[in-house]
């Protein structure tokens, strides 16, 4: 070929993407906070398997999983070629490719049919892509310019390729001219398109072909960094270096008095406050839009879009670049906000920039200077955005950082978060009520205490609601009459019981948060207590997946596995029938937290007479029932949508029959309450709302159970 023109290309080429990606990874390093993602190895070498190079994560959108599947595998595997075609601009050997991947040698052979088979397939995916977002034009979706050229430059790619090899395979294969060849299905089959042209032009065709796709290459490459596609260089790292502890574990802040005294920032404030996997996880964002898609805020109509809050926090870093790395400070004069990026979503739903908000990295704050702080109260927490991200980006904690700066530093939350937060530095509980009146519940039931049974095998964690919420007081009833029955060893903490400091952490409280998780796991270690049961998903899911980073590590079983387990075990028998349908709702943090799905189905199944029904939307589809992430303790953003409960209970009822009776069922205290309300405000009283617990204690007692059972309120 040229080897002047090629070293030419590649020096310019590449040395300008060098440049830009320079500035992009000291701007990922910008970022203080530490984050270290250096352990579990061999865990993360698994998910870049399973979710980069096995797409699972694509095939949640079915037809879209498959035509990226078409085109990440033509990708890899025209990365080789690439590299063979810079390696021809230099050598006059036409079928040079390394030696082992020479076109005569078997390998050579084996890849080229490969590659020609992919060539097609890549092409068919960008076809649906291009009908994807030029014809349908889902609402999820970032329509931008940006994602056609993209495609349109991934087809240039794939046909200057085809052309060369194609006019390769009459020049080198004069036999085979005009005949379709199984080593090279597609060329050959090109290559009738091009037989009655002049030589001269099928020469031209051929070094056109050869140097446009070089050319595109280089040029696809630089345009990466400044859109949606770098997720194409930083998707590998960013799924290696994900956090392995799941939605469930939020980052410890350690030292909050020294920071204080220090006058560090706590949580999130500015740009510079973020870490860098924050950064890297907002390169990674691809605008596919599933996150919002799933999110139960956004489909409510609040503020809040997760694939917005990402873009909107990625436009920031990027026009407050050069003062964030310290380079030329005269190019970090701040933006307006009305002066940037768009604020909604193409159809004026999910405003971020308030109208004047400045966004100077010295004097501007991200909330409210460039996010609205209802974008920021409005999450549930409860992780659909992360479960549906393919590049497994993790928005929770972010959301939850920048509460952290808000309550703990300026003191600015919704005043309805006052009264719990009261509550707990008061008494010990949200509710706000006496702490000795945790045990009432268990009136009658003999109920052994911690303190009077110090050798209990288990430890039954109550929680909050199930303590003082009078319909949850059912579930803690029906739970210890079960384990009694059962002959479980176990006891309760009574009084010595706090919260678990879920609600403040969620909210943003920190440092409340963990005086409840130190207190407890102080006062469990030196009572020996080793097996903990617990009603609650949030309690179960702080107690197990974040109090070890307060040196309370214990086994922690939610009290719907350890039924099923005893069930399983013979020890609890469901005799009794109740006739009802029954459906079930997920909770957020039992099923997408912690993958518990299957135990509280399997309860339902057992219990004779119960016929199970499925909402479209469950399992780890399922909609939050809008409590979650401190939002039991508030009102909702825009109270003029539609409440997230009375969405998943519409969802529900969708699946339940008109009349008969009808039962909702649930494991979480939290969802109980959220989906009666829900029920009750459309008119549905008439449908029971009730614990797996309790069902099952109603079929193994006969308590209750009559022909209309299962339809008495609960």
């Amino acid at each position: 070929m040229n080897p002047f023109f090629m070293f030419a290309l590649l020096i310019v080429g590449l040395g300008c993407f060098a440049w830009t990606a320079a500035r992009r990874w000291k701007l990922m390093f910008a970022a203080v906070a530490p984050d270290n993602r250096s352990d579990q190895i061999d865990e993360r070498i698994r998910g870049v398997m399973k979710y980069v190079f096995g797409q699972s994560r694509m095939f949640r959108y079915w037809w879209a999983g498959v035509a990226h599947a078409f085109i990440f595998a033509g990708f890899v595997v025209l990365g080789l070629r690439t590299l063979i075609m810079f390696a021809r601009g230099f050598t006059s050997d036409p079928a040079f490719g390394f030696w082992i991947f020479d076109d005569d040698t078997l390998l050579g052979l084996v890849y080229l049919f490969i590659k020609d088979v992919l060539s097609v397939l890549v092409v068919a995916g960008i076809a649906y892509f291009l009908y994807l977002r030029l014809a349908v034009r889902p609402k999820r979706m970032q329509l931008t310019t940006e994602g056609v050229v993209i495609l349109l430059m991934i087809a240039g790619l794939m046909l200057s390729d085809m052309t060369y090899e194609a006019t390769g395979f009459i020049r080198h294969h004069p036999e085979h001219r005009a005949a379709f060849h199984p080593g090279v299905p597609a060329a050959s089959m090109y290559s009738f398109l091009l037989e009655g042209l002049p030589d001269a032009a099928r020469e031209a065709l051929h070094q056109i072909g050869f140097w446009l796709h070089s050319i595109i290459v280089l040029a696809f490459l630089n345009f990466l960094p400044y859109g949606k596609h770098f997720h194409i260089i930083t998707v590998l790292p960013n799924v290696y270096f994900r956090n392995v502890g799941g939605t469930g574990r939020i980052r410890t802040i350690d030292d909050i008095d020294g920071r204080l005294e220090r006058g560090e920032t706590l949580g999130v404030r500015k740009a510079a406050n973020l870490s860098w996997k924050a950064v890297l996880d907002l390169y990674t964002c691809t605008e596919c839009g599933r996150c919002s898609d799933n999110c139960p805020a956004t489909r409510t109509g609040k503020l809040l879009s997760p694939k917005h809050l990402t873009i909107a926090l990625r436009d920031h870093l990027r026009m407050n670049q050069a003062a964030l790395i310290g380079a030329n400070s005269s190019a970090a004069t701040p933006a307006r906000a009305s002066e940037t990026a768009p604020s909604t979503d193409g159809n004026g739903k999910h405003k971020y920039r308030l109208p004047d908000g400045a966004i100077d990295e010295t004097d501007g704050d991200l909330v409210p200077g460039w996010i609205n702080p209802e974008v920021v109260w409005a999450c549930t927490s409860c992780g659909a955005c992360e479960q549906e991200c393919p590049v497994l980006i993790s928005y929770v904690d972010k959301i939850i950082d920048l509460r952290r700066h808000l309550v703990m530093e300026r003191g600015e939350f919704p005043d309805q978060l006052q009264t719990a937060f009261r509550g707990l530095e008061s008494v010990g509980n949200p509710y706000s009520f006496p702490n000795e009146q945790r045990a009432e519940w268990a009136a009658g039931l003999d109920v052994p205490l911690l303190a009077e049974k110090p050798d209990a095998a288990v430890l039954y964690w109550v929680g909050c609601a199930p303590s003082f919420d009078d319909r949850s007081r059912k579930i803690a009833r029906a739970t210890a009459q079960l384990l009694k029955t059962a002959g479980v060893d176990f006891a309760i903490l009574g009084p010595e019981e706090q919260c678990t400091g879920d609600p403040a952490r969620r909210a943003g409280n920190e440092y409340l948060y963990q005086i409840f998780a130190k207190n407890n796991v102080e006062m469990l270690n030196s009572r020996g207590v080793r097996k903990i049961v617990t009603t609650c998903p949030h309690c179960f899911n702080a107690i197990a997946n974040e109090y070890p980073d307060f040196g309370g590590k214990y086994e922690v079983v939610h009290h719907s596995v350890f039924l099923f387990d005893l069930l399983r075990a013979g020890k609890l028998r469901p005799a009794h029938r109740i006739e009802a349908t029954i459906a079930y709702h997920d909770s957020c943090y039992l099923g997408r937290y912690n993958d518990v799905y299957d135990p509280p189905r399997e309860i339902l199944r057992a219990i004779p007479g119960l016929s199970i029904v499925e909402a479209v939307e469950s399992r780890d589809r399922g909609m939050c029932c809008g409590a979650g992430g401190a939002q039991m303790w508030k009102e909702e953003e825009h109270t003029s949508a539609e409440r997230v409960n009375h969405a998943r209970a519409r969802q529900i009822l969708n699946v339940l029959p008109a009349n008969g009776h009808r039962s909702v069922a649930t494991a979480c205290p939290f969802c109980k309450t959220m989906l009666s309300d829900a029920l009750r405000d459309k008119g549905h009283e008439d449908i029971a709302q009730m614990d797996v617990a309790e069902l099952l204690w109603r079929s193994v007692s006969g308590e209750g159970v009559a022909s209309q059972a299962a339809h008495a309120a609960p």
